[in-house]
């Protein structure tokens, strides 16, 4: 199994149902601990995939307000 191998099913966040929903983006965990992330609006468009420590470093930047407006 390679490391960016999907090992999980992609999943959407639960807040993208209100408003206007459809920009939303899904995410797999990958066999290295990682996430491959893709659009849900054009999933065959390609895929982005993190390293486990590149994801928990987004994580932490988000809960932190790092990308806030």
């Amino acid at each position: 199994m390679k490391s960016q191998d999907i090992v999980a099913p992609f999943r959407k966040s639960s807040y993208s149902s209100g408003g206007q929903g459809s920009e939303c983006v899904e995410v797999a965990h990958t066999a290295d601990g990682g996430r491959a992330v893709r659009d849900s609006k054009s999933p065959e468009a390609g895929l982005q995939f993190c390293a486990p420590g590149e994801w928990t470093s987004f994580i932490d930047g988000v809960k932190a307000g790092a990308f806030d407006r």
